[in-house]
């Protein structure tokens, strides 16, 4: 088990962490504490954090965190991944149908994490996946709540179904991983795009040529903790608490300076998400 990192020099201007899973522990680290975790997070600028359901069990465990937690709110759905876990198409349905309840909790704002992963998943998986994409996309709507998609591998068709069934108001690109063009095309499309480690990996060019073309009023800052911890301590467990590290990579790369960009990642966190009293 790796020792976290230090906290890095505080934020100018608070900023919300729009995705991470305080109900994850990677394998070999233990559970977080989400009140330490949230205290961390404050004390560095952070003070207010999105928390993601992805499966069952996790998505029960958010409507307990954002009752619990008035620094959270809560986001829901069933992962690209989790789909080829339901035996059946009657099974997945019943898993949906209680994603759609716990939904509508008060404190909970995201469908999502939901798109497509082809990295882990077969052609023969790829059907159940965009269709399963295509339901939280309609359930965002029927409900007025922000989309956040994951999106592994699967660009032009994450795209492509979002145009088709046409993209909620508020839908967030979380982690993205797509290059120059994409994020063009998504800007086009009304996207919110959300940066996380990654933007700081010495091989990312890529991925920092995409943040330089995304307007200010379009970006947004996550963790995905406890996974993809910023350079340079890729590797360790990942919180809330490294925000800043990724915050001030990306006004580098932008070209603005570090208040700015809080005030402007804040300004969008509060129009995506609404208020968290």
């Amino acid at each position: 088990m790796r020792e976290p990192p230090p906290a890095p020099d505080p934020l100018p201007v608070e900023v919300v962490d729009n995705h991470l899973h305080l109900d994850h522990a990677r394998e070999g680290e233990a559970q977080v504490d989400v009140g330490a975790a949230i205290e961390a997070a404050t004390a560095v600028g952070v003070p207010r954090m999105v928390q993601i359901g992805c499966d069952l069990p996790g998505a029960r465990a958010t409507i307990g965190m954002v009752e619990q937690y008035a620094a959270l709110l809560g986001g829901v759905s069933l992962h690209p991944n989790e789909i080829k876990r339901f035996p059946s198409r009657t099974t997945l349905l019943e898993g949906l149908a209680e994603i759609e309840a716990l939904a509508q909790h008060p404190r909970v704002r995201v469908v999502g994490e939901t798109g497509l992963d082809y990295f882990r998943t077969g052609p023969d998986g790829i059907p159940d996946q965009q269709w399963a994409f295509r339901w939280h996309i309609d359930l965002a709507k029927r409900l007025g709540m922000v989309l956040q998609i994951h999106d592994r591998d699967a660009h032009d068709d994450v795209l492509r179904i979002l145009d088709e069934e046409g993209a909620p108001e508020r839908t967030v690109l979380h982690c993205f991983s797509g290059d120059l063009a994409m994020a063009q095309r998504a800007v086009e499309a009304g996207c919110y795009l959300s940066f996380a480690g990654p933007v700081t990996f010495t091989s990312a060019g890529g991925l920092r040529d995409a943040l330089s073309v995304v307007p200010l009023d379009r970006v947004l800052v996550e963790t995905d903790a406890p996974y993809l911890t910023p350079h340079p301590w890729r590797g360790a467990p990942n919180a809330s608490y490294l925000v800043p590290i990724t915050v001030r990579a990306m006004a580098g790369v932008l070209g603005v300076a570090v208040p700015t960009l809080c005030e402007a990642i804040a300004a969008n966190s509060e129009r995506v998400y609404g208020s968290w009293q």
